[in-house]
C-alpha cells in the first residue's frame, strides 16, 4: 500500500477552464490522490473506480453532502445526501413523476417553449443563447412542474449564479442559499394554506413516508435539492451542447441534415461536458483504492467528468463524436443514487438542441475565448443566407 501524491485538484470555477488536461494528466500520473483542498479529499478519476464507488454505498456514504463543497446550506439535501434504507423512502415519493411516460405527457410543453425562445433569439443577428436559451428553457419547464409562480422566475437566474460560483465567493454563495431557502419556507407556508396542485410542491406536502407525513425540514430539504439540480444541470448541458455546435460547423450541419442523431449527440454531450464533474462520499470503513489508504471518515471524490473521457473505458474519449454507438456514461450517475430527473433532463436537452437547429439560422461563437461551462454568456452570431 502506497501513499499517492498530493495534487493541487479542483473541478469548480476557473479550474473548469483547463480541466480535461488536468483529467488526462491525473488519470495517467495519479489516478487516485489527495488534494487539500475544501478541507482536504481523496480523488478518483478511472471509470472503473468511479462506477464501482458508486455502487457500493455500503463503502461510500452521500452523508453528510454529496457536494464539495456543499452549496449554500449544511442541510442534507433529501434524497441526494441519504443512504438506505431511509433514501428507498424518500426516492419514491416522486419516482412517478419522472417516469419515461410523465416525460412524454410534458414533452410538449417543452418543445412549445423551445420554439417560443428559439424564435425570440433569432430576432437579432447576434444573440446571448446561454442567458436567453439555454438558462430558462429548464427554468421555465422545471418551475411549471415543481409550482414556482411564474412572476418568481426572474429572481432565480442570480441565486443560481451566486451558489455555483461558490469557489470565488463561499459567503456570499451561502447567502444565496439562504436567500432560497427563505424563498421556499414562503412558497411552502403559502402553499398549505391554497387549494391543493398536483405538482411537486403539492405532492411533497400531502406526501407520507414510513407511515408518516414528511415533517417541515423534510420538505424544505427536498426543495432545495430540487432548486438547485432542476434548474442548472439541464441549462448546463444545453450550454455545452450550443457552445459545441457553435464550434464545429461540420457536425452542426450534420445534425441540420441528420436530425436523427440529435439524441446520440446529446450523449455525447452529456459525457463530454458532464454537468455533474464530481461527486462527494465519505468512506464509512477503511479500504485501499488504487493503492491509496482511505481512512475512515475520509472525503472521496467521484470525478464523473474524468471518468467519461477515460481511455480504458471509450475509443478517442476526447473526441465528441456525435454517433457514438457505445456510450455508457457517468453523467447522471449509476446506483442507487442515480439522477432522479435524468429522463427529464434528457429529454429538455434532446428537445431544446432538435429545436434550436430546425428554427434558427446556421450559427457561429463570436467569441472564442466563452466557455463551455459556467453561467456567463455565450454569445453567437447568425449567419443568414442572401
Amino acid at each position: 500500500m502506497t501513499q499517492q501524491p498530493v495534487r493541487d485538484f479542483d473541478f469548480h470555477g476557473e479550474a473548469l477552464d483547463n480541466i480535461f488536461e488536468t483529467y488526462r494528466e491525473l488519470r495517467s500520473e495519479c489516478p487516485v490522490g489527495w488534494s487539500e483542498r475544501y478541507g482536504g479529499f481523496w480523488f478518483m478519476m478511472k471509470n472503473e473506480d468511479i462506477f464501482n464507488a458508486e455502487q457500493n454505498w455500503q463503502t461510500f456514504s452521500v452523508a453528510p453532502s454529496m457536494l464539495m463543497p456543499a452549496i449554500g446550506t449544511d442541510e442534507p439535501m433529501i434524497p441526494l445526501d441519504i443512504d438506505p434504507p431511509a433514501h428507498t423512502g424518500y426516492r419514491r415519493l416522486l419516482l412517478p413523476l419522472f417516469t419515461p411516460s410523465k416525460v412524454d405527457e410534458l414533452t410538449p410543453f417543452v418543445e412549445a417553449t423551445a420554439r417560443e425562445l428559439a424564435d425570440a433569439v433569432m430576432e437579432h443577428d447576434v444573440a446571448d443563447i446561454g442567458i436567453n436559451f439555454a438558462r430558462p428553457l429548464p427554468t421555465i419547464v422545471f418551475s411549471s412542474l415543481v409550482g414556482y409562480p411564474r412572476e418568481d422566475w426572474h429572481l432565480f437566474d442570480d441565486w443560481i449564479d451566486r451558489i455555483f460560483a461558490r469557489t470565488d465567493d463561499e459567503e456570499d454563495a451561502r447567502i444565496a442559499g439562504d436567500e432560497v431557502r427563505a424563498y421556499l419556507e414562503a412558497l411552502v407556508e403559502r402553499r398549505r394554506n391554497e387549494p391543493h396542485k398536483d405538482d411537486i410542491t403539492g405532492r411533497l406536502l400531502t406526501a407520507e413516508v414510513d407511515g408518516r407525513p414528511l415533517t417541515h425540514e423534510e420538505i424544505m430539504n427536498y426543495q432545495y435539492l430540487l432548486f438547485v439540480a432542476g434548474l442548472e444541470t439541464t441549462a448546463w448541458t444545453i450550454r455545452a451542447g450550443l457552445w459545441y455546435l457553435a464550434n464545429h460547423p461540420e457536425d452542426q450541419q450534420r445534425l441540420r441534415d441528420e436530425p436523427e442523431l440529435v439524441s446520440s449527440a446529446v450523449e455525447e454531450f452529456l459525457r463530454t461536458f458532464a454537468p455533474v464533474q464530481g461527486m462527494a462520499r465519505t468512506a464509512l470503513q477503511d479500504i485501499e483504492v488504487g493503492g491509496c489508504p482511505i481512512k475512515k471518515g475520509d472525503r472521496v471524490v467521484l470525478a464523473f467528468g474524468s471518468g467519461n473521457r477515460d481511455e480504458a473505458a471509450y475509443d478517442n474519449p476526447d473526441d465528441v463524436i456525435i454517433d457514438r454507438v457505445e456510450n455508457r456514461h457517468l453523467a447522471f450517475g449509476v446506483g442507487i443514487h442515480r439522477c432522479l430527473g435524468s429522463n427529464l433532463g434528457r429529454r429538455e436537452v434532446v428537445v431544446a438542441l432538435r429545436e434550436f437547429i430546425a428554427r434558427v439560422p446556421r450559427f457561429e461563437a463570436v467569441d472564442p475565448s466563452q466557455q463551455w461551462h459556467g453561467v456567463g454568456p455565450l454569445t453567437v452570431r447568425f449567419i443568414r443566407e442572401a
